[in-house]
């Protein structure tokens, strides 16, 4: 990874006001407990990645930029150990929590491990990125990733050319269908005649760059104009067929901007605040403030956003994305967030937003 797109990947982690307070509120089932360390103590925080790795120049890679934030803000030692296989997921966490203040697991694939490993460790504190555990001194961040990916649809909806956009997805685990859905039902509210024909494949891989081009030039070819990567690593790839497809051919971020691969291709980006996570969790240890149980950050929190980085939406598009976006921070309008609250869905056309009422409750939007 250059050293220019880790500084961007860094520049992303934002340590909004609002997602304090959200990581901080104290929940019915969580475990509350004294200091680590003190001021003058520096703790040790390891995160342990999934599969993909460091280098992914998404979802790992954005876990390593808020550790490197709390290297740098909060005088801590980081350290990552690397995952390649699914079965040393388990070691890996026991050697991080054999060092570590507090242990990171990155990612929904390790949420067995972290519990397993929690049990072994009741007096530790751990971080779960993208599910929650039912230890009761791991703090498991979900985000409602369809709310922002809704936004990108409306986006996507707006722009398309050819009325057809594609996604290509790495494993269908929830974070992923949550994106999946979102999207869709966000191109849906603003073009059904998109929204009903979107091209939706999955490589079975988050780490297989040409994997993933070869999905994206095949829906290129098929049509589409805008392709969603939520893919990890196996994502860049569809950057690198937009950029060989030509100027025309577009991507929609997840996680993170990456529009540095393909500049003036990416229309918007799905931000994800997995650096923001990791870091809050690391300063909540050091003040003695951790929590263990489930938290839940949306739009509303500041968890998740839709970023645009150029000047290709127009300002039409953008008025409208955030118009949803006011209804959705509203509570006036509610995303789906599974397949079977996509099928319910009844799509709000922008000229109904005011009118609009939600397809379900909040709790309709459950955790990984």
């Amino acid at each position: 990874m250059t050293v220019s797109s880790f500084d961007r990947l860094n520049s992303r982690v934002s340590r909004r006001v609002v997602v304090t307070s959200a990581l901080a509120a104290p929940l019915a089932a969580a475990l509350l407990r004294a200091p680590r360390a003190g001021a003058q103590d520096a703790i040790t925080v390891t995160m342990v990645t999934d599969t993909a790795g460091l280098g992914d120049r998404n979802f790992n890679d954005s876990a390593k930029a808020g550790l490197d934030l709390a290297v740098t803000d909060l005088g801590i030692t980081g350290e990552v150990i690397e995952s390649t296989e699914t079965s040393q997921y388990v070691q890996n966490l026991i050697n991080a929590a054999e060092q570590s203040e507090l242990t990171v697991g990155v990612g929904f694939l390790l949420t067995d491990a972290i519990t397993e490993v929690a049990g072994q460790y009741p007096d530790d504190f751990f971080l779960l990125i993208d599910a929650v555990s039912e230890a009761p001194n791991v703090a498991g961040v979900t985000f409602r990733e369809h709310e922002a990916a809704f936004l990108a649809g409306v986006v996507s909806g707006l722009t398309t050319t050819t009325n057809l956009l594609g996604i290509v997805g790495g494993q269908r685990i929830p974070p992923v269908i949550r994106y999946e859905v979102g999207f869709i039902a966000g191109v849906k509210s603003v073009n059904q005649a998109a929204g009903d024909t979107v091209i939706v494949a999955y490589t079975d891989s988050f780490g297989d760059p040409a994997l993933g081009k070869e999905f994206a030039l095949a829906q290129y070819n098929e049509g589409a104009d805008i392709v969603l990567p939520i893919a990890g690593r196996t994502g860049i790839g569809c950057y690198e067929a937009a950029v060989e497809k030509g100027p025309e051919f577009y991507v929609v971020g997840a996680d993170v901007d990456q529009d540095y691969l393909a500049p003036g291709q990416q229309v918007c980006t799905a931000f994800k605040g997995v650096g923001d996570a990791l870091y809050l969790a690391t300063q909540q240890v050091i003040e003695g403030s951790f929590v263990g149980g489930p938290q839940d950050l949306g739009l509303v929190e500041g968890g998740v956003d839709l970023t645009v980085p150029g000047a290709m939406v127009t300002p039409d598009t953008l008025t409208i994305m955030e118009q949803y976006k006011a209804a959705i921070i509203a509570g006036t309008l509610t995303v789906p967030a599974t397949d079977e609250e996509l099928a319910a869905y009844t799509p709000t056309a922008p000229d109904a937003l005011s009118a609009a009422s939600p397809m379900a409750s909040p709790e309709a939007s459950p955790a990984a």
